[in-house]
């Protein structure tokens, strides 16, 4: 293969658009799907992550937010999947977009941005950004032979190969990581000076230790760069691949379906006029198989054409289903919608985000959703709404007063003052649900939503058990030393699930919004900005107390039951 001369590549400065600070513009932004096939729980996942992170930074008032995400039209996959269906490439991918953005829409992702990589807005941005490559010196036409893993879209070094079996049983090489088989390819096309970039990769990485979460990711980049970082091919023939964009002044080639692809996070942000509004404010939320192309391919090619990477990349792991990986040939493909109209829309969105953990694969089987959504959301949540909202126990419903006399204020030495009624395990309570908001924030801002879930759902226990406590139900109303009381206990327990339902939002945002409706808390009310949690345990005034509570809906949260025509939760593909 041709070598080319070397080259140094600085990263830029990065636009002021970075800098810190809290009311700024943000773009979160899931991968663009890749339209050779329907949606599945792994492509959920990523895009209720992203949701979830940008609804949380819309709470907070940080500052303007858009959430992009999208379809990946072009490539050999997409030509080959059109062939077998017997349409073409525009008709498989008008149809597979539109299931995409149908199945984000049912599934309550705000996103601001869904982009095509069919659109004329993307090609420009596309041939625009491969003509600053060529100016700045990152390509050269050159050949390339290798390993090519058409269902990944790359070629693949011996080092990442393993001996396999093709459909006849034949022997054959498969990637080591996916399965998938490749085959020896040798073409003529251009080369992106991949090589070149392992020196500012580096300290890029080095001066951002945040720029790839969790950290194990972070690492695994880094490990990469110790390798060997050959240079990229960056266009394929067009005879052999028409579907894509064609390379700028060569109608022979046609543009690397990954350096097409990876744009797209510029194209939504008006690129090349009015990206530098925003960018590099980039968040990334990317499945752990397609890092490679997201944390070295892609900040390099953002070097090379004068822009700096972006300012955080968040991975995230992949689902399972009963230990086993989720393929189209075991039938076992998890289908989002039908587990959204079995489980509930927000039941589901609480479950991948509870149990979801980045750094590492999870397992999906339907008795596991069931059990977290009905202990979590059903019985310790909706529960306690129910019975502390009950007109049995709130003849009134109002949001009762709150008695400095029954629950004083600890003093300096963390003895309350004599008199109260409140236990050593209550003041507990108060402290847990005070520092829960830093909490949130903190595993919101580690892309740890599960923790955040974690800790919500650790607090919402000790609530029913400062309910369960006091046995409210028990005291007599017509005495008022029991009346005070009585309406102590509810006003906590209220103020708990206040701040329960307000950071609950980004996750379950339907459920958050019945029950902040059921407390009467008002639009204005519902933002992190100014959260106050038991106010007049500080002698503070409430605007909540005395107010009359929302209307009754019911339950809060139905229980779920497993259903024996959906046991296994998957679609046959």
């Amino acid at each position: 293969m041709v070598r080319p001369p070397c080259c140094r590549f600085l990263p830029p400065r990065r636009a002021a658009s970075a800098a810190a600070g809290a009311a700024r513009r943000l773009l979160l932004s899931t991968p663009i799907f890749y339209a050779n096939g329907p949606p599945h729980i792994g492509h959920l996942y990523s895009a209720l992550l992203a949701d979830a992170l940008h609804r949380y930074r819309g709470l907070r008032g940080a500052g303007s937010g858009r959430l992009s995400t999208g379809t990946d039209e072009h490539g050999l996959k997409i030509q080959q999947a059109a062939a077998a269906a017997g349409t073409t490439p525009p008709e498989l991918c008008e149809r597979t977009s539109g299931l995409f953005r149908h199945a984000l829409t049912q599934a309550a992702v705000s996103f601001t941005d869904f982009i095509r990589t069919s659109e004329p807005r993307h090609q420009r941005a596309v041939q625009h950004f491969w003509g600053r490559l060529r100016a700045g010196g990152a390509l050269y036409r050159g050949s390339y032979e290798g390993w090519y893993c058409t269902p990944e879209e790359c070629f693949l070094p011996e080092s990442q190969l393993a001996d396999g079996r093709d459909a006849q049983g034949r022997p054959c090489k498969v990637s080591l990581e996916s399965g998938h088989q490749v085959h020896w390819t040798r073409e003529d096309n251009y080369m992106f000076k991949l090589s070149t970039f392992r020196e500012p990769l580096r300290r890029w990485l080095q001066d951002n230790p945040e720029a790839i979460c969790p950290q194990p990711f972070h690492q695994r980049v880094l490990h990469w760069l110790e390798e060997e970082l050959p240079d990229l091919s960056v266009s394929r023939e067009r005879s052999r691949l028409p579907w894509g964009i064609p390379v700028p002044g060569d109608s022979t080639q046609t543009i690397y379906v990954w350096v097409d692809a990876l744009v797209n996070y510029l194209s939504v942000l008006g690129y090349p006029e009015t990206h530098g509004e925003w960018w590099p404010a980039a968040h990334h939320v990317v499945g752990k198989d397609i890092l490679k192309f997201h944390a070295i391919y892609w900040p390099a090619l953002l070097l090379a054409a004068g822009l700096a990477p972006p300012e955080k990349i968040l991975v995230h792991s992949h689902w399972t289903v009963h230990g086993q990986k989720m393929s189209k040939s075991l039938g076992n493909v998890v289908d989002p919608m039908a587990c959204i109209q079995q489980f509930t829309l927000d039941g589901f969105r609480y479950f991948l985000l509870r149990q979801g953990v980045p750094e590492r694969d999870c397992d999906y089987y339907e008795e596991k959703v069931v059990k977290v959504v009905n202990s979590e959301l059903a019985d310790a949540l909706g529960g306690l709404l129910n019975r502390s909202t009950a007109l049995s126990i709130n003849p009134t419903s109002t949001y009762p007063c709150f008695s400095e006399s029954c629950f004083p204020k600890l003093l300096g030495d963390g003895v309350p003052r004599a008199g109260g009624r409140a236990s050593a395990e209550d003041y507990e309570l108060v402290a847990s649900v005070a520092s829960l908001p830093l909490q949130v924030a903190t595993a919101f801002e580690a892309f740890q939503i599960y923790k955040a879930l974690e800790c919500i759902t650790l607090c919402v226990r000790q609530t029913n058990g400062f309910f369960q406590r006091h046995q409210p139900w028990k005291l007599n109303r017509d005495n008022p030393t029991e009346q005070l009381w009585l309406d102590t206990i509810l006003h906590v327990t209220l103020e708990c699930l206040r701040v329960f339902g307000t950071l609950l939002q980004p996750v379950v945002p339907h459920t958050a919004d019945r029950l902040l409706s059921r407390l009467a808390v008002g639009p204005e009310e519902r933002t992190l900005v100014g959260l106050t949690f038991l106010p007049r345990y500080h002698g503070q005034q409430s605007p909540f107390e005395g107010r009359l509570l929302g209307p009754s809906t019911g339950l809060l949260f139905q229980r779920l039951e497993k259903s024996l025509q959906h046991q296994t939760g998957t679609q046959k593909l």
